[in-house]
């Protein structure tokens, strides 16, 4: 070559070390931080697809820990409300105790009333300070804010949990398509010789869900003296009875006192008439699906000769879905939606009255278990107040009584406290209250099981498969890396050589001018 304008071979050999350094320093990088993609011209699409999985992986690993977070919220209520279970059985052998009054003094019954306030003040107490973090578990802040809720249809209202969309009130509507019913028996009253009375004496076998009794009646009674020996039993038996048509000619409903399918009746006649012909104490039934007409119509063909006769539970629609029902109670759970309704008697025995709405305005404890902000990914659930005065609601006397009525001076002490040897009363409040905190127990339980623990394991699950995806696409392979870096160490190393080769190439034409 003579020509020295433009060394060719050098400006081969500086591009192709500058190429080769280039490579270098990519190597060193990728080795010195372990990944592939450093920047976006490492790899754009990677890139893009890493940095997407990255953000699926932040959220997941927070999804984990709002999980095992909301464990500890649940095992903390759970563990307040054991101690509120264990205070409401001391209750109730203090009652039971007190009932015993053969064997015990009236001043033991008023050491026992002073127990039972102090046991009650202190479901109270934990009511109001059972905390985590600083959040109140038990006072019903927890719990779900609703409104106008009917009380002439709906007597007590409590949602288990509910999915808000985009942060909208939630309307309920609920609608009676089959009316509750108690078990009824009829007994008619229009008899020879003597309208209204009894043909001939009778032994009945008396039985309910509280117990059987027998009763005898002997020939010539009238029909309200058996309604009012059959009522003076009915704490004992869970039967009543009444006048049809509140006229002795027109016979007598022997009907269990609480609505449901487990509120049943069944009379019996135990003795064997004289006369084999003797048939004067027939009894009839409706059918399960025929609601008795109103009023009470003798020539209706759907009667039927039985002795016993089962109730119905109330059969309504939530929503449009329809819930469980046992006696007044309707009961829905979904994955949306979840209530526990008490419907007003009138309401639950009115199909034809039309439905009642009331709104969901907001509350409840919102758990966020997915990666993504959404409902779908969030659960929420109500945790009502189990303070005295909210526990243990039973119907009576034309209102709800709650577990502060069995203190002394509550108020309808008058009625509840066993100063006043009225048992009855308070142990269905009491078996109220404890079947209350031992469902809200096991709800809370079946959470945190099966919903939050499954949670845990399936979010665990997808970081440790997004972090295998994510490692795949980013994180540099140290033994490609590693032969790289050989290679472009051997081809700086020669392209050093070569330009300084090529360099002295030109000064061979020195050689020309002597």
């Amino acid at each position: 070559m003579a020509r020295i304008n433009s060394n060719v071979p050098s400006l081969i050999a500086r591009a192709n070390l500058a190429r080769t350094n280039q490579d270098l320093e990519v190597r060193l990088e990728r080795l010195s931080t372990g990944l592939r993609i450093n920047r976006g011209r490492d790899d754009p699409a990677g890139l893009i697809i890493s940095e997407r999985i990255r953000s699926d992986i932040e959220g997941v690993q927070q999804g984990v820990k709002n999980s095992e977070r909301a464990s500890a919220v649940i095992a903390t209520t759970e563990a307040a409300l054991s101690e509120v279970n264990d205070l409401l059985n001391t209750v109730r052998a203090l009652i039971v105790e007190a009932a015993n009054t053969g064997a015990n003094s009236a001043e033991e019954r008023d050491a026992n009333q002073l127990a039972i306030d102090s046991a009650i003040d202190s479901i109270s107490r934990i009511s109001n300070t059972a905390s985590f973090g600083g959040l109140k578990l038990l006072d019903g802040s927890r719990d779900f804010v609703l409104s106008g809720v009917e009380p002439d249809a709906i007597r007590s209202a409590r949602v288990l949990n509910a999915t808000f969309a985009n942060s909208q009130p939630l309307s309920v509507e609920v609608d009676v398509i089959a009316s509750a019913q108690t078990g009824a028996l009829y007994f008619s009253g229009d008899i020879q010789p003597i309208a209204g009375q009894l043909a001939s004496s009778v032994t009945l076998e008396i039985r309910g869900p509280g117990g059987v009794t027998v009763v005898n009646f002997t020939s010539g009674q009238t029909l309200d003296q058996v309604v009012t020996a059959i009522n003076n039993l009915s704490s004992v038996t869970g039967v009543g009875a009444e006048l049809i048509n509140g006229s002795v000619t027109s016979g007598v409903t022997f009907k269990s006192i609480d609505y449901g399918r487990d509120a049943f009746v069944s009379v019996t006649r135990l003795d064997r008439p004289d006369d084999p012909n003797d048939d004067a104490f027939q009894l009839y039934r409706f059918p399960d699906s025929y609601a008795p007409p109103e009023p009470f119509d003798w020539s209706d063909t759907n009667l039927t000769e039985a002795t016993r006769d089962p109730g119905r539970d109330v059969t309504a629609l939530v929503n449009g879905a329809l819930a469980t029902g046992k006696g007044l109670r309707a009961v829905l759970q979904t994955s949306t939606l979840g209530v526990d309704l008490l419907l007003d008697e009138d309401f639950a025995t009115s199909p034809a009255g039309g439905s009642s709405t009331f709104t969901i305005t907001g509350g409840g404890a919102v758990f966020q278990l997915g990666p993504e902000v959404n409902a779908l990914q969030q659960v929420s659930i109500g945790i009502q107040s189990v303070a005295a005065s909210a526990i243990g609601g039973v119907f009576e006397n034309g209102s709800l009584q709650f577990l502060n009525s069995l203190k002394a001076g509550g108020g309808n002490s008058i009625l509840d406290n066993i100063t006043n040897n009225d048992f009855t009363t308070a142990q269905d409040i009491l078996d109220r209250a404890i079947d209350e905190i031992s469902v809200l127990r096991g709800r809370l339980g079946a959470f945190e099981r099966n919903i939050l623990q499954t949670n845990t394991r399936s979010l665990q699950a997808a970081f440790e498969n997004l972090s295998a995806s994510n490692s795949v696409i980013r994180d540099a392979d140290f033994a490609l890396e590693t032969s790289q870096l050989t290679r472009a160490q051997i081809l700086a190393s020669t392209g050093t050589s070569a330009l300084a080769l090529a360099n002295q190439q030109a000064q061979q034409v020195l050689q020309l001018l002597g």
